[in-house]
């Protein structure tokens, strides 16, 4: 079977990962943060799932 799925969902990851990370860009130093110590859990989040979508993405165009 030819079904490979590390391409579409790393490209998905990499996706939301972005506008998770660019949210949380955008956001920093405001209130929001206050719930969670003034962690900036968006940009954090969103930078690890960017890097595990680029590596799922690099591992699915590699040939078998």
């Amino acid at each position: 079977m030819g079904l490979d799925v590390r391409l579409s969902l790393g490209l998905l990851f990499l996706a939301i990962g972005a506008l998770l990370a660019l949210y949380g860009l955008f956001t920093m130093g405001s209130d929001l943060y206050a719930k969670s110590i003034g962690v900036n859990l968006n940009l954090i989040w969103g930078s690890i799932m960017m890097t595990l979508g680029l590596l799922a993405a690099w591992l699915g165009r590699k040939p078998k």
